[in-house]
């Protein structure tokens, strides 16, 4: 049956308004600001989190202090993570921003990790880094993923994008700090290490034997030890 001409002139006017209504949302906050606030009492709710009262908002939500000092390093891999997410920044909620410190011994590592929720920029402050990120699978499985890695000075910045495997390691004869910021109040941390051979309960060691071509004595050995997160 054949359409007339007024029928595909409704069509396609239909079909503009629904596209229009399909889009018809605003995916930024459309109030200043909402401060988390550990409340069960509140009523309103953004990105997981309750909102304080704006009337009760002070100056204090929105400021942090103490990255101007080192952090203490006690991990095994000579390192320390000073965050402010929101956890420690309430007035980070829903603007869409964090901010970290890494303090390194001589030596020391920001083991292999990824931000599932966010990219990341790091200026190197102090000492001399060695710093890289590795891209996604090639669309050719037989292909070797490519590494992108550069030595840092202070003064220089590195960016590593969202969701991909990246690291800092202090190659220096002298402490090294760095301070990264990343497009998100709570960018989430994978550790490689820790995700594989220290979750709980463990990952079958048969399946790890496969899928890194080790022998089972290796993976029991790795699974065996004491995994920490990046911090």
């Amino acid at each position: 049956m054949k359409m007339s001409g007024i029928n595909l002139l409704f069509l396609a006017v239909l079909s503009v308004f629904v596209s229009l209504l399909a889009d018809a949302y605003d995916p930024n906050p459309l109030q200043d600001f909402c401060v988390a606030v550990n409340d069960s009492d509140a009523a309103v709710l953004v990105n997981g989190k309750i909102c304080k009262d704006p009337k009760t908002v002070t100056a204090d939500d929105f400021y942090h202090t103490g990255l101007n000092k080192p952090g203490e390093i006690i991990s095994q891999y000579g390192s320390k993570v000073s965050l402010v997410f929101i956890n420690q920044l309430a007035g980070l909620n829903t603007l869409g921003i964090s901010l970290v410190r890494i303090d390194f011994a001589v030596g020391g590592v920001n083991p292999p990790h990824s931000h599932p929720h966010a990219s990341e920029i790091l200026l190197c402050t102090e000492g001399t880094l060695y710093a890289g990120f590795i891209s996604s699978n090639p669309s050719n499985p037989g292909d070797k993923n490519r590494l992108f890695a550069k030595i840092l000075n202070p003064g220089d910045v590195f960016v590593f994008p969202k969701g991909l495997i990246h690291f800092q390691y202090n190659l220096g004869n002298e402490t090294a700090a760095a301070i990264a910021s990343l497009n998100s109040q709570n960018p989430g941390v994978v550790t490689l290490s820790k995700s594989v051979f220290g979750s709980d309960p463990p990952v079958m060691p048969e399946a790890l034997v496969k899928g890194f071509q080790l022998d089972i004595e290796v993976v029991r050995q790795l699974q065996s030890l004491t995994w920490i997160g990046n911090g």
